[in-house]
């Protein structure tokens, strides 16, 4: 199958040097996706190409007029059989997270619209089939937005990566942060690899780099410890580690 993804926006170009680069560019050129990013601009029909108008009411800056972004979807959607699936970009929407990024990686296809100025007129959002937001802070638009998702999709397509391992073995996959990570050499700095990764002995090293998952989520991200699927021991283990953890936070 091939993933079709495509972005409106009133700066089209600044897609380019991303999408065409490393993983993401290997992969359109295997055919396992493509991107498409749009020019808003082209629904418009005064000779300004005017894509922003003043709110009513009153009030800073300028918001994205509703008709070039319906007229585009129009237009978008009727270019092929297969229905996309419409994403806006807006801070009350869902938060992205990697389930998210797996959910939407089913999705054939997926038009994203990426907001400018102020903002965009809320009729436009019944546009929407979903609505995201990618952290409680404000970018200049929603391109940025816009390739931190498609990226995180990408790697999760058949193919995208090359080695297939790659993508569940990554943080959040498992509910989890990853494992730490070394490579040569084997010292550097007075800093030594752990032994058990030198061993070669794949099932002690694949239980050090699951207890060690497990110690990096509860001092970093004990959060995501609600979601992760925990065995007996794991559950034994992870309680351990924190209570160690709430007996140092006393102590100091």
């Amino acid at each position: 199958m091939r993933y079709s993804y495509e972005a409106i926006s009133v700066f089209p170009e600044v897609f380019d040097a991303y999408f065409g680069s490393s993983i993401l560019g290997k992969a359109q050129d295997r055919g396992i996706f493509s991107f498409t990013a749009h020019n808003l601009r082209d629904w418009t029909h005064d000779r300004h190409k005017t894509v922003d108008d003043a709110p009513f009411g009153g009030g800073a800056g300028m918001l994205m007029k509703p008709a070039p972004i319906f007229e585009a979807f129009d237009a978008i959607s009727a270019a092929s059989n297969e229905k996309p699936y419409v994403v806006f970009f807006t801070p009350t929407g869902t938060p992205f997270t990697q389930q998210v990024a797996e959910r939407l990686s089913k999705k054939p296809r997926i038009v994203f619209m990426c907001g400018r100025y102020e903002g965009i007129d809320q009729r436009a959002y019944s546009l929407a089939d979903e609505e995201l937001s990618l952290g409680d802070y404000v970018l200049t638009g929603g391109e940025l937005a816009c390739m931190v998702v498609v990226d995180a999709i990408v790697r999760l397509l058949p193919g995208a990566l090359g080695d297939e391992m790659s993508a569940q073995d990554e943080s959040f996959s498992a509910g989890l942060l990853e494992y730490e990570q070394y490579t040569r050499p084997s010292s550097y700095r007075g800093m030594n690899v752990p032994e058990v990764l030198l061993s070669g002995n794949h099932g002690k090293i694949a239980s050090w780099r699951r207890a060690n998952a497990l110690e990096r989520t509860v001092l970093r991200r004990p959060d995501l410890l609600e979601q992760a699927t925990l065995s007996k021991e794991e559950e034994l283990f992870v309680q351990q580690l924190l209570n160690t953890r709430i007996k140092e936070n006393d102590e100091s």
